[in-house]
């Protein structure tokens, strides 16, 4: 009988075509799952708590495996000898053993998600952030960040033609701030509908530059239909910034 471990890594998504194996691709979880098949000497398969897109970060990413080995915590230097394998934008966290039928998909209670924009032209941040030059009323963002509260479905804000059988979502927190020259977009929400945060941002950037007002952006929202939001943001702004799951799952 195997025994299951969450992974928990971060990664910089600049180089990779988003989180899940795909065929002629590099991808986050084929780099991972090759690199426990040859630390832990026995073919592993991780199972990922979503689906990164191409250029998309990760602070906190968690994926779920199944080892023939009773007990990880006994592998001597087992992270270290993994990071050492691994490329230097993937780096593993730490290793926990969980219930066999913790996934880290469907076991999660919420994700956290975070865009960053850079207000200035930054070659250090060029990978991470989006550049946007102009005068941008935060404000008025923030406003239309408690319209999301009064929502649930947000079909306007989903990947056109994905296969998710419901659209609805409940946002516990979304928020911008300004710090350094950077404006930081935190939601956090019970699950998130693919592209939704970076369609999300793109179209509040449109109400901070005077191009949208509040009530379109409700209309939109109200209207679920991905054609009347704004554009997606740039996916090198976005980052998967933290996922919680029942203590009760971790053994």
């Amino acid at each position: 009988m195997k025994t299951r471990y969450f992974i928990f890594i971060s990664y910089k998504g600049t180089s990779y075509h988003g989180w899940q194996t795909q065929p002629n691709s590099v991808t986050v979880q084929k780099v991972l799952d090759d690199a426990l098949s040859v630390v832990l000497s026995e073919k592993i398969f991780t199972v990922g708590a979503g689906r990164t897109d191409a250029g998309v970060h990760a602070m906190v990413f968690c994926a779920h495996f199944d080892s023939i080995s009773p007990d990880l915590s006994t592998v001597k230097n087992l992270i270290f000898r993994l990071n050492r394998y691994l490329p230097e934008d993937i780096s593993v966290n730490s290793i926990k053993k969980v219930l066999p039928d913790a996934n880290a998909r469907y076991s999660a209670i919420s994700r956290t998600y975070k865009y960053y924009i850079s207000r200035i032209k930054d070659p250090f941040f060029d990978s991470s952030s989006w550049f946007l030059h102009g005068n941008i009323d935060i404000a008025a963002m923030n406003e239309a960040c408690g319209l999301l509260f009064n929502h649930s479905d947000f079909t306007s804000f989903s990947k056109l033609h994905s296969d998710t059988k419901t659209k609805i979502c409940k946002i516990y927190n979304a928020k911008w701030e300004e710090a350094d020259n950077r404006l930081v977009f935190t939601i956090k929400a019970d699950r998130f509908l693919r592209n939704m945060v970076r369609a999300i941002a793109g179209t509040m950037v449109e109400i901070g530059f005077g191009k949208m007002n509040l009530n379109e952006f409700e209309e939109i929202i109200l209207a679920k239909d991905r054609c009347r939001a704004g554009k997606s943001a740039p996916a090198k702004g976005l980052f998967l910034a933290d996922i919680e799951y029942p203590e009760e799952i971790f053994v």
